[in-house]
């Protein structure tokens, strides 16, 4: 079972993320699932509908616009990092909490390394699901690398100059 880190602490995963190629035959009714936006897209009623949990996750290439009015439905949103160098879900990150105003999990998958968890905790995110051959204990320090921070963020709205 994966291990993710989740509100600073390590916990067992619960949720069941789907691949892109997935198809709607076969869901089962009662899981927590984390979709990808494609079958959100194909089949929102039908998923909306569900007893489980539902969640969606964007690949880094997909906008957080696609799903902006759709966030109260979700109780998860995942952004995937296919590469330690792709920061294009930083920006989904904001969105989704800024300009979107989504209150639940906001999780980051992938190639989520230790030097990352800081900054994306700053974006908004809350969950991160470690590179399978990293240790989320270690990386869980990650989160403590600085103590202050000047520029404004989704974590803290204030930029240091007003804090004073």
């Amino acid at each position: 079972m994966q291990r993710i880190i989740k509100n600073n602490q390590v916990i067992d995963e619960t949720w069941h993320l789907l691949p892109k190629d997935t198809s709607l035959d076969g869901i089962s009714n009662c899981d927590d699932l984390i979709v990808p936006l494609s079958l959100w897209r194909d089949h929102a009623h039908a998923l909306k509908a569900r007893d489980g949990g539902l969640g969606v996750w964007l690949d880094s290439d997909e906008e957080a616009e696609e799903i902006g009015e759709d966030v109260a439905n979700f109780q998860v949103i995942a952004l995937n990092f296919p590469a330690f160098t792709d920061g294009r879900s930083y920006s989904n990150a904001r969105l989704l909490r800024d300009r979107y105003g989504f209150k639940g999990e906001l999780r980051a998958i992938g190639d989520v390394l230790r030097d990352q968890l800081f900054y994306l905790h700053r974006c908004g995110f809350d969950a991160f699901a470690i590179r399978a051959d990293k240790d989320p204990y270690e990386a869980l320090e990650g989160l403590k690398d600085f103590s202050v921070t000047y520029q404004s963020s989704t974590d803290e709205p204030m930029p240091l100059f007003r804090r004073r």
